[in-house]
């Protein structure tokens, strides 16, 4: 399947991940975007904004895509359950995410996204308006640890160009990743929702499975971290 958003986010704040539902759950929320996924069928959610009190609570996060259930049998994704995604100190995670991310990442959309939340997203295109286009070696992999931990989680290109990487993220929205580049030590995804999680917790993205394998569907400020 293909995840395609419309470009025009809308603030959302003050959100409960663990009480992320339907928009109408929340009085006032108004429709933003789309997320269309095809090939076997299409299927579409409704993003959701709010007005804030404060302007800075306000960020802006679009209603991501519904990651695809995981076949029985398969070697990958390794797959975890819910208790992976608790509730701890920080939301699904121990600590807050780290101050200094990487490319110029925002921290409060990061720490909202990767600590308390299981389905909202940063806006499709984010991470091209993000510092890490330019900053970027395209002649060597790239490490991308966890905005919490600091653990790597991904490592790509692997088995492509990065030209070939940027393209394929480029026309999703997000970073998108393949089997090979993940460091499956220290990612997850859940069998019934093809959410992507890190082993301590961090929301990442889903698992959109196209004609080609597995594509990791991942929000750059998960994965913009430093090694610690």
């Amino acid at each position: 399947p293909q995840c395609s958003q419309h470009r025009t986010p809308g603030p959302v704040s003050h959100m409960n991940a663990f009480a992320f539902r339907a928009a109408s759950s929340f009085p006032g929320f108004a429709k933003s975007g789309r997320c269309h996924m095809g090939a076997k069928g299409s299927t579409s959610r409704t993003a959701t904004r709010a007005s804030s009190s404060s302007s800075s609570d306000n960020m802006n996060l679009s209603d991501g895509c519904k990651g695809a259930p995981v076949a029985d049998g398969v070697k990958l994704p390794i797959l975890c359950g819910e208790e992976v995604m608790s509730a701890k100190a920080h939301g699904s995670t121990e600590l807050p995410v780290q101050e200094n991310l990487r490319w110029n990442c925002d921290q409060k959309v990061a720490d909202k996204i990767c600590c308390f939340n299981r389905h909202y997203a940063e806006y499709a295109g984010y991470w091209e308006a993000t510092s890490f286009l330019k900053e970027v070696d395209r002649t060597v992999e790239t490490t991308y640890y966890d905005s919490v931990t600091g653990k790597p989680l991904f490592i790509a290109p692997r088995g492509r160009t990065f030209e070939e990487f940027a393209k394929e993220s480029k026309n999703h929205g997000w970073p998108s990743f393949r089997d090979e580049e993940v460091v499956w030590d220290n990612v997850r995804v859940l069998k019934s929702s093809g959410e992507a999680v890190s082993a301590d917790g961090t929301h990442l993205g889903h698992n959109l499975p196209d004609r080609t394998g597995n594509r990791y569907c991942i929000n750059l400020v998960s994965v913009a971290g430093r090694p610690l």
